[in-house]
């Protein structure tokens, strides 16, 4: 009787023919005792520990510190980047269920950018636990490019080793608070390149902007902006400067054509009232 397959092994992209996965030169893959102590480390500080130490190995060598490319971690980031925007995506709907589709797609594609990987990256110290060639190994500081990628693809490497759970874990452990965070203070939103956007898919044209009016003294003064696009003129926004007042009449805009909805608006607000109260 054939031993059954390990989910791993369906992935085994890299290794070469049937070698054992125990075999100590599995496509030139070898775990020194310096990787060792690296390895550890890095299980300690995700509480995992990985039944497959190559597979965690590979996820943190950069090509600068792979033998040859397969050995580095880039087929790991391809995979991981992929299940971060999995995670980061169920979650977010199954949590903020009056959102839209627009609201949501932004906070995920901040929170998976690489600023955010990169943050969460120092945050569990990967710059001493990446595996990197002697040129960058010299450096006073590893690029945060680095430690996104290794970041994606120890996602990637979790979800290999111990399944979607485990991946899943992991990643809302390091991001939750940070979405939650980014719900709660509110996100800034470009509203005049979202209407553009609008505009060119409806109507085929680019709004123009234009002045209405302005009211105040000098130093306080308010302008008012309405947002034009062919024959269709939306209704006028205020703002303190030109540019609030063109954010203000894009929005909308973007409400009058449906695009975003005043009560999924009013979710931010009612958030970050209620974080005030709780301070």
């Amino acid at each position: 009787m054939k031993p059954k397959k390990t989910f791993w092994d369906q992935f085994r992209g890299w290794f070469s023919g049937h070698k054992s996965i125990e075999s100590p030169d599995v496509d030139g893959i070898q775990v020194s005792e310096q990787d060792l102590v690296k390895l550890a480390s890095c299980e300690k500080t995700i509480g995992y520990r990985f039944r497959d130490s190559k597979l965690l190995k590979v996820a943190l060598t950069h090509t600068s510190g792979a033998s040859y490319r397969l050995a580095s971690n880039e087929r790991l980031e391809f995979l991981g980047d992929a299940i971060l925007g999995q995670v980061i995506s169920e979650w977010l709907f199954c949590e903020y269920p009056r959102y839209l589709e627009g609201e949501l797609t932004r906070i995920k594609s901040v929170i998976v950018s690489r600023k955010i990987c990169a943050d969460v990256a120092e945050r569990l110290k990967f710059q001493d636990l990446v595996i990197v060639g002697k040129g960058i190994g010299s450096r006073e500081t590893i690029p945060r490019s680095i430690l996104s990628n290794a970041f994606e693809s120890l996602v990637a490497a979790l979800y290999l080793d111990g399944g979607y759970d485990v991946a899943q874990s992991f990643v809302l452990g390091c991001l939750k608070d940070e979405m939650v965070a980014m719900v709660s203070e509110g996100l800034p939103i470009n509203y005049k390149s979202l209407f553009q956007q609008v505009a060119q898919r409806e109507f085929k044209l680019t709004p123009v902007y234009k002045l209405v009016g302005e009211r105040g003294p000098d130093h306080e003064k308010e302008f008012q902006v309405c947002a034009v696009v062919g024959d269709h003129k939306f209704e006028s926004g205020w703002g303190n400067s030109k540019k609030d007042a063109e954010q203000q009449a894009a929005l909308n805009a973007l409400k009058a054509l449906g695009e975003i909805e005043e009560e999924s608006m009013l979710v931010l607000d009612d958030l970050s009232n209620h974080n005030k109260d709780m301070e």
